[in-house]
C-alpha cells in the first residue's frame, strides 16, 4: 500500500449531528478541501418531513446523489424525487426543501460547492431542533442560524383558506 502524504486521510470529519431523526455526516469539510467542496451524508427516517424551513443559498450550489431510499425534493415549487443512483443540482438562488415520503429511511449525498457551508452550521442547527424534543422548534432561531450561514429561509407557505 502507498502511504499517504501527511495530514490526508480518508472520512477526515467523524462526527456524526444529531438533527432530531436526521443525521449527518461530513465526509469532507472546506478545512480538507481548500475551500472547493465539501460533502456528507444525510440519514433520514421513512416518513420524515424536515423540521427548518425550505430556503435558499446564493454562494453555493448544492448536488444531491441519492443512495438508498427516495427522497422528495421540493425545488421552487416543483417536486423532484431523487432514488438510489440519480443525482440533482440545486441551482443557486433556488429554493428548495426535502422530504421523505416512503417508509423505508433514505440516505443521501450532499456536494456543496464551493465549501460555502459545513459541520458548525448543523450543530447550531441541531442544538435548537434537539432543545424542542420533538416539538416545533424555535423558528426564529432557526432563521437566525440559516442567515448567519449564508441561507435564506423562504417564508412559510401561504395557506389556503376553506
Amino acid at each position: 500500500m502507498t502511504p499517504r502524504p501527511p495530514g490526508i486521510r480518508v472520512n477526515p470529519a467523524d462526527e456524526i449531528i444529531r438533527l432530531g431523526p436526521l443525521s449527518v455526516r461530513f465526509l469532507i469539510t472546506r478545512e480538507n478541501s481548500t475551500g472547493s467542496v465539501a460533502t456528507f451524508e444525510v440519514v433520514v427516517p421513512g416518513g420524515q418531513r424536515l423540521t427548518a424551513p425550505a430556503h435558499s443559498h446564493d454562494h453555493y450550489e448544492e448536488t444531491i446523489y441519492g443512495i438508498h431510499g427516495t427522497l422528495t425534493w421540493t425545488v421552487d415549487g416543483n417536486q423532484i424525487e431523487v432514488g438510489p443512483e440519480q443525482a440533482l443540482c440545486i441551482p443557486r438562488g433556488a429554493v428548495h426543501r426535502f422530504d421523505n415520503n416512503g417508509t423505508e429511511d433514505a440516505k443521501a449525498l450532499c456536494v456543496i460547492t464551493p465549501a460555502a457551508i459545513g459541520p458548525q452550521y448543523f450543530r447550531e442547527a441541531a442544538e435548537v431542533i434537539n432543545a424542542a424534543h420533538g416539538g416545533s422548534p424555535d423558528r426564529a432561531k432557526l432563521a437566525e442560524i440559516m442567515r448567519r450561514h449564508g441561507l435564506a429561509p423562504a417564508p412559510p407557505p401561504i395557506q389556503a383558506q376553506a
